[in-house]
């Protein structure tokens, strides 16, 4: 009788791999018929390497029948560590092979709404011009909680990171200042100073200020304080410049936002040499020990287009070249 050897370890791991990634294109196309369209392969064969693969770890992946299929609990936990397991023996690979390789694949990202609606999307269309072997699931809330459960592979995030979980590479400061409607003021002049801002009507963006605005002075530094009773608070930005545009109160947004309005005389910049507190803009993504070539291109990518989204509001709306909160490229 001949001698059959077992065959060498690295190929008993390369086939796991592959019955790994089967098992997760299965997931993901929902069928086994979609998965093997997509493997160019037949369902045959997707449902040998299913069971090949539950053989293997001794579980029950999926539950099926003829109309539905859905994860086991074993099932969802193999599913999340297959695609990190994947996703890093394909940057391994790709490190390997230098970083010049095309990426390809898809990644969800989480934008918040304002950056996410407007700025960035002519940044993230370069990027998918530049790469088509790629595909983004482009996200927009303006919190970030729980980025690995939720399957984000990097977000743009506002505000101070305190994940310790993420690496955060900081974009660009946003600067913000205080505008208002021309009916707000009925005909006074323009408001030059901080404290003079203190009696008009006030429209609060509740993510960053509630019931004190806080303004400093962009050549000396000087800070002013004063509490305000906003007439309508919202934690939409849109909300609170479209209500400043509808002459409701004065209001602190973000420079970029409201250039056109300032530029067309909908919007007044009140108190031009005050500003509130900058708001950095961070891309965060889960520490991993190694990063697929889509997840680096994205990140180089934004990172290059971050100031220069900004750029033009920054110039039209802060007149001083010193004010601290002036927009920046530092990452």
């Amino acid at each position: 009788m001949k001698n059959v050897q077992p065959p060498p370890a690295t190929s008993a791991a390369g086939d796991r791999l592959d019955l790994m990634q089967t098992f997760v294109r299965i997931v993901e196309a929902g069928s086994l018929s979609g998965a093997a369209a997509q493997l160019n392969t037949t369902q045959p064969t997707v449902s040998r390497r299913l069971q090949a693969l539950e053989r293997t770890l001794g579980v029950r992946l999926l539950q099926r029948s003829t109309r539905a299929m859905r994860l086991t609990e074993d099932g969802e936990r193999c599913f999340e560590r297959a695609k990190v397991l994947l996703e890093n023996w394909e940057a391994f690979e790709a490190e390997l092979r230098g970083v010049g390789d095309e990426p390809k694949g898809s990644l969800r990202v989480l934008a918040p709404h304002a950056f996410g609606q407007e700025q960035f999307v002519r940044p993230l269309a370069e990027f998918l011009h530049a790469h088509p072997l790629m595909s983004v699931e482009w996200l927009l809330r303006d919190d970030v909680h729980d980025m690995i459960g939720e399957g984000i592979d990097c977000a743009l995030q506002v505000g101070e990171v305190r994940d310790p979980a993420v690496v955060a590479i900081k974009l660009v400061d946003v600067p913000r200042i205080v505008v208002a409607s021309p009916a707000v003021l009925q005909g006074a002049p323009v408001p030059q100073h901080a404290q003079a801002l203190s009696d008009l009507p006030w429209l609060a963006l509740r993510t960053y200020y509630r019931n004190e605005v806080s303004l400093t002075h962009a050549a000396t530094g000087e800070i002013r304080q004063f509490a305000i009773r906003p007439r309508l608070s919202s934690d939409n930005l849109y909300v609170c410049r479209n209500a400043a545009l509808a002459g409701l109160g004065a209001v602190i947004v973000s420079a970029w936002m409201v250039a056109d309005d300032i530029a067309a005389g909908r919007l007044l910049r009140l108190a031009p040499e005050w500003q509130a507190p900058s708001l950095p803009l961070y891309l965060t993504y889960p520490y991993a020990r190694f990063y697929p070539a889509r997840l680096r291109r994205f990140v180089a990518a934004m990172r290059e287009a971050a100031p220069l989204v900004l750029q033009g509001a920054a110039v039209a709306i802060i007149p001083l070249a010193t004010s601290p909160g002036a927009a920046c490229g530092r990452a």
